[in-house]
């Protein structure tokens, strides 16, 4: 029977060469396209490569992106290799998985670390395991930027998602009573207040009937002459022939013409005597 202490080392001997990441989170093309960028096309390649479509609506989409951007930066500022690169991006989501989907706690996540880390620095082949192309120091470096960027947060990550969050309201509809539109009698609305009285005497319209009715008066009051009238127009000219209407007009004219000639003849007399004056005049003073 082993010993406690040999149980744990053939426990450990049995995880080391064990595939704990069995799966390539992006491909060697991705990863080549990436390290391409600067810091705006890394986000903008992943957005792509995620395939992340509601990031101004959705905050797990928003976060998701900046905890792969900024991890894929840190990486390449270590002047990783594309296949470090790669492989440190599965890393990333390998433990992010194991949150999401798995539910693990912080210690269980830090443990299956651990495993995907077993072996790093060993030259024996049957001890290397998911990540021993990093050197130790390497391993070193990712280990402190989990700590400090997945695992220092690890209760927001849960948080982000296994709590269910309340749906924001970004807008309020309200219901307003429109007024009806005016229809006769009834005024239309009074901007101007003015007493109903002016309103029904000066402003307000007739309706139909009233107007059909004084319509069908006045085409009665036209259609329909006076008896007097007519009596009286009748009588006016009776019996005038067409001789005493030219008679009539040749008076009239005769008369304006007469009148024409009798104030001119008044005129030009009226001359003469005043020549007749200034002569006298002009012989008194000589």
């Amino acid at each position: 029977m082993a010993a406690p202490g040999q149980e744990e080392d053939q426990d450990q001997d049995a995880i080391v060469g064990k595939k704990i990441i069995n799966r390539t989170f992006l491909s060697l093309s991705q990863i080549t396209a990436l390290s391409e960028q600067n810091l705006e096309g890394v986000q903008k390649k992943l957005k792509e490569f995620l395939n992340f479509k509601q990031l101004k609506t959705s905050l797990k989409e928003a976060i998701l992106l900046d905890y792969y951007t900024a991890g894929f930066w840190w990486a390449k500022e270590m002047n990783f290799s594309l296949k470090q690169l790669s492989g440190f991006m599965d890393l990333l989501n390998f433990l992010l998985e194991n949150l999401s989907d798995k539910h693990m706690t912080l210690g269980d996540n830090l443990k299956e670390l651990g495993k995907a880390m077993a072996g790093i620095g060993e030259t024996d082949s049957e001890r290397t395991g998911d990540l021993n192309f990093f050197s130790i120091e390497q391993a070193k470096a990712v280990i402190d930027y989990l700590n400090i960027s997945l695992f220092k947060h690890y209760k927001l990550y849960e948080y982000l998602f296994h709590s269910p969050r309340e749906e924001l309201v970004i807008s309020n509809e309200y219901v307003i009573e429109l007024a009806q539109p005016a229809v006769p009698p009834f005024p239309a609305l009074l901007e101007e207040g003015i007493p109903l009285d002016i309103n029904s005497s000066f402003i307000i319209s007739p309706t139909a009937a009233e107007m059909e009715s004084k319509g069908s008066d006045q085409e009665g009051y036209l259609e329909e002459p006076c008896p007097e009238a007519e009596s009286f127009e009748a009588g006016a000219v009776a019996g005038v022939t067409a001789e005493d209407q030219k008679s009539a007009v040749g008076e009239i004219s005769n008369e304006i013409i007469g009148n024409l000639e009798e104030e001119s003849n008044h005129m030009a007399k009226r001359r003469m005597a005043g020549g007749n004056e200034d002569k006298r005049n002009g012989n008194s003073q000589s």
